[in-house]
């Protein structure tokens, strides 16, 4: 008996991670749009969800909102990338972290070293 595994088409899995990395912008600025307004932050940047350089500090609003609409976009695209794929959900989760740092170091012209983005990132 030989194991089969059954391998998506590259296009199936292209098509598939397009539509997590949209999926996860899209949720991104939504939960954003929402701290903003809950934590009543009346200005916020386009670049909010690639911005690594805003010092980690409780009492800095700005900070409280970009920390919890990255947890947030996490947790609830762990569970849509599931409507999506519906199997190596991990591999998309990772794949779109990998593109999200990618992107993150393109908008800001410098590759996020700071420990408190990354712990962020990895929680």
């Amino acid at each position: 008996m030989a194991l089969q595994a059954r391998v998506a088409p590259s296009k199936v899995v292209l098509q598939n991670l397009l539509v997590c990395v949209i999926l996860f912008y899209a949720v991104y600025y939504v939960v954003l749009g929402l701290c903003c307004m809950m934590l009543r932050v009346y200005e916020w940047d386009v670049r909010a969800p690639f911005d690594f350089k805003t010092n980690p500090s409780w009492l800095d609003t700005n900070y409280k909102v970009l920390l919890v609409s990255a947890e947030v976009t996490y947790f609830v695209c762990g569970l849509l990338f599931v409507l999506v794929v519906e199997e190596w959900v991990w591999d998309y989760g990772i794949s779109v972290t990998i593109l999200h740092v990618t992107i993150t170091s393109a908008v800001m012209l410098e590759f996020p070293l700071t420990s408190h983005w990354w712990a962020a990132l990895g929680t």
